[in-house]
């Protein structure tokens, strides 16, 4: 049997290299070999970090008896869903015919032409409590393929018709004349969502949605700062490394999942600092979990080339044996006696943007120069190894090696928004250059990923929905509209503003009716419903980087843009066509702010008493 996952980019998929199933990764030749066999194919979908992947890879996978079976009557393709996001979505919303507890590890069964005909989770190796076992649901399928073949054709021709008429493109529209109104009426209803016994929405399972509680903070809800501060002082945080896991299995935050996730403990930095702002015991319990946030990033997801590695697992070796979060519930002393659970090293280009955008900002406003240093080692090493010779992104790295999978909307929009917010910290131009070039060619392609669909399933003509859902981060939509409002901000070109009040606009009406699953498209209606504020403060060359109270006092600006340049950045900023910096200077060898309302400024200070009593009033 070939070992076919030996070498893959993927960690999840070496996981599986010495499975006895005879597994192909994602492409072609699993289709070519199940067409040649006339059998159907498993596609098999999970990440390294996903704890019931790794139960059934243990009882069933590896169980030669159940592999045999496989092998004998299927092809077996193993897919990262982290690689793959695409493939995916498509086999996610398939499964949905089939299963409404949709989850991970997801094992679709389709034909040859890659149509979904029968989908499943996580499948026991014996029947329990009314769940067939593995086998059992291998022999129906394969009974079904061999006696029924006409029926499951049908099926999969009906699943793929469906999926074809929901994949429209980006949906386009105007906002309602009453969103205002209508913000305020989502914020009530996640009001009477929240959860009044133990903080959070809902019951259980209770996951953070930190795209929810970023659109939060920008209204000003008191329910963002007591979910966070619940948060953070539950089960679902680790207080000794800091980092905050996937979700927690009760209501009570108890029982977490111990997979510490790159996306979402991101957000929750961002988050956090923006909380940090102030000066009250809120603020320093806000800034302590953000900087524990931080620590975890770099000191555990960071990877020795500078990207962030996509998530921690929940499982490790603890006193011999393998546990589910048992490294967790051990003191300092205990950790340091055990191997920490493993890191995921795949690098992601979207999820890294979103790092790269929190640890820049919460470096800014919280005063921690080392959290921008990581930031910009993690975009030099994306701009250096992500970017292909024709200017487009790849997806995923590990180590040397690039993976062939294609880039999303996700990559092209966060990690420009992770370039934006970098730029905007350090004053340098390039990085805010290059944001502009991907948003660009996401324009360019008529809001779609410039590099095309994955080659494999637009080979197979099956289609894909734009997805503007979110849960636990922004859809790809909102990431390539939250850079290009920033965009418009940095340059004041209508056809930014136009394009997100067009693309929102679109899914708005949705979104304000399910506010907790459209927490970024509903932060996006807030900033365009409010005015455009930035803040730019200019410094002397030779001052950049000495300590300057006018830039400590712009560090507690964390409800509108920020930019921080000195002199000759300024100058370069201007020169690459971002309007907002034009004609910005020092006064009188001072460090200057300009504080402007829809690009109309006020009159430049250099006092930093003068800049706290104007962001107060604005």
């Amino acid at each position: 049997m070939t070992n076919r996952l030996r070498d893959a980019i993927s960690p999840y998929l070496r996981s599986h290299a010495d499975n006895p199933v005879d597994w192909f990764a994602w492409g072609t030749e699993a289709f070519d070999e199940a067409k040649r066999r006339d059998v159907p194919v498993l596609v098999s979908i999970g990440y390294s970090t996903c704890h019931w992947c790794h139960v059934m890879a243990r009882e069933s996978f590896s169980d030669p008896q159940l592999a045999a079976q496989l092998n004998s009557g299927f092809v077996a393709i193993k897919v990262d869903r982290e690689e793959h996001p695409e493939v995916d979505s498509v086999y996610l919303a398939a499964a949905g015919a089939f299963t409404q507890g949709l989850g991970w590890p997801l094992n679709v069964f389709v034909t040859p032409e890659g149509k979904a005909f029968f989908a499943g989770t996580y499948s026991p190796p014996v029947p329990i409590q009314g769940h067939p076992s593995f086998s059992q649901v291998l022999d129906a399928v394969d009974d079904a393929w061999r006696s029924r073949r006409d029926q499951v054709d049908l099926t999969a021709d009906a699943i793929s018709d469906a999926l074809a008429q929901t994949a429209v493109a980006t949906p386009t529209g105007a906002l309602p004349d009453d969103a205002e109104e209508r913000m305020a009426q989502a914020v009530r209803d996640l009001e009477a969502y929240e959860d009044s016994t133990y903080g959070g929405f809902g019951g259980a399972p209770k996951f953070p949605v930190a795209p929810v509680l970023s659109m939060l903070l920008r209204r000003g809800s008191p329910l963002a700062a007591r979910t966070l501060l619940t948060m953070s002082r539950s089960p679902l945080r680790d207080p000794l490394e800091g980092g905050f896991f996937r979700y927690s299995v009760n209501r009570d935050w108890s029982d977490p999942h111990y997979e510490r996730m790159l996306y979402d403990n991101a957000l929750l930095l961002d988050e956090y600092a923006r909380l940090a702002a102030g000066h009250d015991a809120q603020a320093a319990e806000a800034r302590h979990t953000a900087e524990g946030i931080a620590s975890f990033l770099i000191s555990v997801l960071q990877q020795p080339e500078g990207g962030f590695g996509s998530a921690q697992d929940s499982e490790s070796t603890v006193a011999g044996s393998r546990s589910e979060g048992g490294y967790y519930a051990l003191d300092a002393a205990g950790r340091a006696r055990e191997t920490p659970p493993a890191v995921d090293a795949k690098i992601l280009t979207g999820w890294n943007g979103l790092a790269i955008a929190a640890l820049a900002r919460a470096g800014f406003s919280l005063g921690h120069a080392e959290w921008i240093d990581a930031a910009m080692r993690a975009a030099d090493y994306l701009l250096g190894s992500h970017v292909r010779a024709d200017g487009l992104l790849l997806r995923a790295s590990i180590g040397s090696r690039r993976s062939d999978a294609a880039a999303t909307l996700e990559d092209y929009g966060a990690f420009a928004g992770g370039l934006l917010a970098l730029a905007a910290a350090t004053g340098r131009a390039h990085y805010a250059i290059s944001a502009r070039q991907f948003v660009d060619a996401v324009l360019d392609a008529g809001f779609t990923a410039p590099g095309g669909r994955d080659a494999v399933l637009s080979a197979q003509n099956i289609a894909a929905a734009v997805d503007t859902a979110e849960g636990a981060y922004p859809s790809g939509v909102s990431a390539v509209c939250s850079a290009a409002l920033t965009l418009f901000d940095l340059t004041g070109e209508a056809r930014y503003r136009e394009i997100v009040s067009q693309t929102v606009g679109g899914v708005a009406a949705e979104a304000l009716t399910r506010p907790i699953g459209f927490g970024a498209t509903l932060e996006l209606v807030q900033r365009l419903l409010d005015p455009t504020q930035q803040l730019v403060v200019v410094t002397p060359d030779a001052a950049v980087s000495a300590p300057d109270s006018l830039v400590d006092e712009a560090r507690r600006n964390t409800a509108s843009l920020t930019v921080v340049v000195s002199e000759s950045q300024a100058r370069e900023w201007s020169e690459a066509g971002f309007g907002l910096l034009e004609g910005r200077a020092t006064s009188d060898g001072r460090s200057t702010a300009y504080l402007c309302t829809d690009f109309v400024c006020r009159l430049p200070v250099t006092d930093p008493r003068e800049l706290e009593l104007a962001l107060g009033s604005v």
